[in-house]
């Protein structure tokens, strides 16, 4: 488990003005990763760590001779330590490191983000209790929960091929769904297109094929998390989830947000790992002390919308839903790594494993418009009287996160945004 050290003092502050404003997402004490190059070149992704309205190339400032974010992300936890330490220290008031690193700042502004990592493979997981309690209800009133959610991390394989970054702009998808008083399906494109709220685990250090990662040394494996939308056509899944589950209604697209909060960013925000005492504990293989005693994480979600109509008037988004992860999420990051490769799956670096949606209990946490209008049943209104049972062409939805905690300097993850439009033909 990550522990507290000198990159985290709440005192620290750093020679780039712009990181030492308050409620900034991106303080020295954070230092997330992502790639990027010039806006409006041809030049190729290099390596870069956020610092507040800035990106430090960190090719340029020496600090890498290489260009491989999934390189950098199977260093050894040390390693990985040692960089953040040079790099809190490069960047703090009074570094000697100041006149080369200048040269090396790049303005977020000026420079193109893309996927933060090269993604082998996209795993889904289903940790939100309260969001799939809910959709549970809507669908098996007499039986919201499957036998095996409270006993095993349930998940499927996503497409990686569709992840994009944020600002990703994606077609309305098309697929066969079938109406409550249809006889036979029909094809065409989504009415009942939602966004899933979640976060991204990215792993590090990959284990060999036939290797199981046990619980105790899972948190060495995972690198950082980022901001997840699981894009989902609801009537399309409900047409064919069953029997293996989603499909179509899942592939068409998946964004992030272009920056990796690493681990050791977060250990000022650990949280207790709890269940309810009359819930079944973990198996043995999912349950460890440190896990317990801190292996969840305490990081607000907030959901926000602009529709075309919004976006035309020069108004601003609306937030949806506010909520945190540790009232919605069942399993922790490393019980999924851990049941991931329990079987000897072996992990790279860089894959993918999504949270599920992460909703609260109080419809104002809500993780998804299917459970926010109660399956379409009860549309929103929004400030300019438009109203919203699912997406619309136009539509621009963003995640938003951050953490904050009494002792601690707040740090965010940035946002991740995408906005649907028409389909083709």
């Amino acid at each position: 488990m990550n522990i507290l050290d000198t990159t985290h003092d709440t005192q620290l502050r750093s020679w780039v003005d712009s990181a030492n404003v308050a409620d900034c997402d991106f303080p020295i004490q954070n230092l997330p990763f992502g790639r990027f190059r010039p806006a409006d070149t041809e030049e190729p992704f290099r390596i870069g760590v956020a610092i507040g309205d800035q990106v430090l190339d960190l090719d340029a400032a020496k600090l890498v001779d290489h260009a491989d974010m999934n390189r950098l992300m199977a260093a050894t936890p040390e390693e990985r330590a040692a960089l953040r330490k040079a790099l809190s220290e490069g960047l703090a008031e009074g570094s000697t490191k100041k006149g080369d690193w200048e040269l090396a700042l790049y303005a977020q502004s000026s420079v193109e983000l893309t996927v933060p990592c090269r993604i082998h493979d996209y795993t889904d997981f289903y940790t939100g209790i309260h969001h799939a309690t809910t959709v549970g209800k809507l669908f098996r009133p007499d039986q919201p929960l499957m036998p095996n959610y409270k006993w095993v991390p349930i998940g499927y394989h996503g497409r990686a091929s569709s992840i994009g970054v944020s600002g990703q702009v994606f077609k309305r998808p098309k697929g066969q769904t079938r109406a409550p008083d249809a006889v036979e399906p029909s094809f065409g494109p989504s009415k009942r297109l939602d966004y899933e709220l979640e976060l991204g685990f990215l792993i590090g250090r990959g284990n060999a094929l036939g290797e199981p990662i046990v619980i105790g040394d899972a948190e060495r494996h995972l690198f950082g998390v980022t901001l997840l939308n699981d894009w989902s056509a609801r009537d399309l899944q409900a047409w064919e989830y069953q029997p293996l589950g989603p499909f179509l209604a899942k592939n068409f697209a998946t964004t992030l947000s272009p920056w990796i909060v690493t681990m050791e960013a977060l250990a000022p925000f650990r949280a207790k790992f709890e269940r309810p005492a009359t819930d079944p504990q973990p198996m043995a293989y999912l349950d460890d002390a440190s896990n317990r005693a801190a292996g969840a994480l305490d990081i607000t979600l907030e959901v926000w919308l602009q529709t075309a109509q919004m976006r035309d008037a020069g108004a601003p988004a609306v937030r949806l839903t506010r909520g945190n992860t540790t009232q919605a999420a069942y399993w922790t990051a490393a019980q999924l790594v851990t049941h991931h490769t329990v079987n000897g799956c072996n992990l790279q670096p860089g894959d993918l494993l999504g949270s599920g949606t992460l909703s609260g209990p109080t419809p104002e946490q809500a993780g998804s418009l299917l459970e926010l209008t109660q399956g379409g049943k009860q549309p929103i209104t929004l400030p300019n009287g438009e109203r919203r049972t699912f997406l619309e062409d136009g539509d621009t939805l963003t995640l938003r996160g951050y953490c904050e905690r009494a002792g601690a300097t707040r740090i965010g993850l940035g946002e991740v945004s995408g906005t649907v439009v028409a389909p083709r033909g």
